[in-house]
C-alpha cells in the first residue's frame, strides 16, 4: 500500500471524499467497508483515520457539500432580476448538471442521507426542507406574477425534482444520448409544461 495521491486541485480528504461517493453508491453506504474504501484509495485502512474520523464523516461531507452547492446556487439566484421562468429554468439546469457531473455525490445524499448521525441529520433535513421551500417561492412567484400556469408550487417542485432525478437511468444506459440533448429535452418539457 503506498500513500494517498491527491490531484492538484484536491486534498487528500477531498480525495477519500470522492472515492467514497463512488464506492457508497456502488455498494451502498451501509455494505461498503472502510477496508473496501482503503483499497481503492490505496493505502492501509488505518491510514484513512488521519482524514476522517468515521465512515459517517465521510457521509456527512458528502451530503453536506451536495446541500451547500444547492443552497449556495439557490441564493445566488433568488435576488437576480429578470423573469421568474428563467430563473426557474437556471435551478432546473444547476439540478440536471449536478446529477450528470456530481453523479456519486447527488445519488448518495439522495439515498443515503437518513443514514447521517445527529446533529448531522437534523442539520441536512432542515436544508433540505429550506431548499425546497425557497424553490416553491420562486415557482410561486412566477405563478403570482402570471409569468407560470397556476400549478400547486409544492407539487411542481416535488415533479420537478423527481422528474431529474430520472436522470440516474441516464447514466445505466449503454447507448446514451448526448448530454446537452437530454439537458435540453429536460428543460423543453418541464419549463415549457408551465410557461403560461
Amino acid at each position: 500500500m503506498g500513500k494517498i495521491k491527491p490531484t492538484e486541485n484536491n486534498s487528500k480528504r477531498e480525495f477519500i471524499i470522492g472515492h467514497a461517493a463512488r464506492l457508497f453508491k456502488e455498494k451502498g453506504y451501509k455494505a461498503a467497508s472502510m477496508r473496501e474504501l482503503a483499497a481503492v484509495v490505496g493505502v492501509e485502512a488505518a491510514s484513512l483515520y488521519n482524514h476522517i474520523e468515521s465512515k459517517n464523516d465521510l457521509l456527512e461531507a458528502i451530503c453536506m457539500n451536495v446541500a451547500n452547492r444547492y443552497t449556495s446556487h439557490i441564493s445566488d439566484l433568488e435576488n437576480q432580476p429578470g423573469p421568474v421562468i428563467d430563473k426557474i429554468e437556471k435551478l432546473l439546469r444547476f439540478h440536471v448538471r449536478e446529477m450528470m457531473d456530481n453523479y456519486e455525490e447527488v445519488y448518495v445524499t439522495d439515498h443515503d442521507w437518513r443514514n447521517m448521525d445527529e446533529p448531522h441529520l437534523s442539520e441536512y433535513r432542515e436544508m433540505r426542507r429550506n431548499y425546497r421551500k425557497r424553490f416553491a417561492a420562486v415557482v410561486q412567484q412566477g405563478v403570482d406574477n402570471k409569468e407560470i400556469k397556476a400549478v400547486d408550487a409544492n407539487s411542481a417542485v416535488m415533479i420537478f425534482i423527481n422528474a431529474i432525478g430520472a436522470v440516474d437511468q441516464w447514466h445505466r444506459i449503454v447507448h446514451k444520448v448526448n448530454r446537452n440533448d437530454l439537458e435540453e429535452n429536460i428543460i423543453t418539457i418541464l419549463v415549457d409544461g408551465i410557461r403560461n
